[in-house]
């Protein structure tokens, strides 16, 4: 029965459209990230980027460095897209981006994450054995099937993505509207929709549609009464989230997976007229199905658990942050913060305040005040910065912490020298005082 649902051929129509579009938005987000400044902001003017924990090896090139490692990012991407060298080249962008995915923080995105795991779904596929220059170089590879798990891995994934981001959703400031309200308050100069964005019938409507769209989406592609539908919803959900959040490449990334749902008959009309249907539906086997099946399950298991770790870890997520990553929570608060650095000198208790605009950008400076793990790693940085210098200091922090709009309240113990503490991922940081404060 496995063999049946997994290792059946089907259809290869929508995987090949999938990887000409898949590859053409990781051009485009690459090159884009350097024409929009996102390169220049993030990864060349800071002294120092604010890496994923464990992964501090990892650094931006110096200089132009940068600008030359996006530009060839799009060129893997554009060859992808053209399925040449395809293993080869989707290997290397997958590398490519996860190494700046775990760079920095600052610029934090679930979507980020997505493409990642993605990408490296991507290297797995045989996308390349149709309307690709590997088959004009080598015709022997040429081939109008899959195996049906290729359809199906991509299917999983979304239903994971989207079912935890609806849960996220199912708490009170999300569902009274207040994040609606907080997020939608930047958008009031917007044309044309602007005002309509302020309106309390518009945030309920987005509120709860959002909780309903990604709690059913996936069911009601799979279900073919609702597939039309789901996808014309699909449309105007993404192109809204595109227009008003303009989050780059993702939104049409995700029109894209809708291919997967669709029969290989509506794909092959629209995109492949000359491409000749598959429809012998044998069942291979391959020799290394059990690896394979491994494969599946230990990294289907780690998709299920980290996005629930966070309940295992004592306070709220959306106070602590620990547990927020990876988890696939997006746009589910909005937070603010105030902080200061204090340096003590632990030979005479001489004290004085850290001016993060000499160290930080902008936009570095809101990660250092709001997320507990980036204000411990600047910590960290503050104390071997001095101690190159001959001094041996402790980190204070004063900071306090306002989520959706609430009063602020104290975020971190100002008592604990924080660059003295041992950052453990699986674990509440006792120096993050509760988010219940009286």
């Amino acid at each position: 029965m496995l063999n049946k649902h997994l290792f059946k051929h089907i259809d290869n129509s929508g995987l090949i459209v999938f990887r000409i579009i898949f590859g053409l938005l990781c051009f485009l987000e690459s090159v884009g990230a350097i024409f929009t400044g996102w390169v220049k902001h993030t990864l060349v003017e800071p002294h120092f980027t604010f890496n994923f924990i464990g992964f501090e090896w990892l650094q931006p090139l110096l200089g132009n460095g940068m600008y030359y490692y996006y530009a060839i990012m799009g060129i893997f991407g554009l060859c992808v897209m053209l399925g040449y060298r395809y293993r080869l080249s989707m290997i290397c962008f997958t590398l490519m981006w996860s190494a700046t995915y775990l760079m920095q923080k600052s610029s934090y995105n679930n979507h980020y994450y997505l493409l990642m795991i993605l990408s490296g779904v991507m290297v797995a596929m045989p996308a390349h054995k149709y309307a690709s220059i590997d088959v004009f170089r080598r015709p022997e590879i040429k081939s109008l099937s899959m195996p049906a798990w290729c359809k199906w891995v991509i299917v999983l994934q979304l239903f994971i993505v989207y079912t935890y981001a609806s849960i996220a959703k199912l708490y009170p400031d999300w569902l009274d509207t207040t994040v609606i309200e907080n997020l939608m308050r930047g958008k009031k100069d917007y044309y044309i929709v602007g005002e309509l964005l302020q309106q309390k019938w518009t945030h309920y409507a987005l509120a709860y549609g959002g909780i309903i769209f990604d709690g059913l989406v996936v069911p009601l592609l799979l279900f073919k009464p609702t597939r039309k539908y789901a996808f014309v919803v699909s449309i105007g959900f993404h192109l809204f989230n595109s227009i008003v959040f303009q989050i780059g490449i993702f939104p049409y990334l995700s029109l894209a997976f809708t291919l997967f749902f669709f029969p290989s008959e509506v794909i092959q009309k629209y995109f492949l007229k000359k491409k000749t249907l598959y429809k012998a539906n044998e069942v291979i086997v391959p020799k290394l199905r059990t690896p394979l099946l491994a494969l599946f399950a230990v990294y289907f298991v780690v998709q299920i658990v980290l996005p629930v770790r966070h309940h295992f870890i004592d306070d709220d997520v959306l106070w602590t942050e620990e547990g927020h990553r990876l988890s696939w929570r997006m746009m589910l608060r909005t937070k603010s913060g105030r902080i200061s650095y204090w340096i003590e000198n632990q030979e005479n208790g001489k004290r004085w305040l850290v001016d993060p605009d000499f160290y930080l950008t902008k936009k570095q400076q809101r990660s250092a005040s709001t997320k507990p793990d980036v204000i411990w790693q600047f910590a960290k940085w503050l104390k071997e910065k001095y101690s190159k210098e001959g001094l041996n200091v402790g980190v204070y922090v004063d900071s306090k912490v306002s989520v959706n709009g609430k009063p602020f309240k104290q975020f971190i113990d100002p008592n604990v020298d924080i660059a003295n503490q041992e950052w453990d991922i699986f674990k509440h940081a006792l120096w993050i005082l509760p988010s219940k404060q009286d």
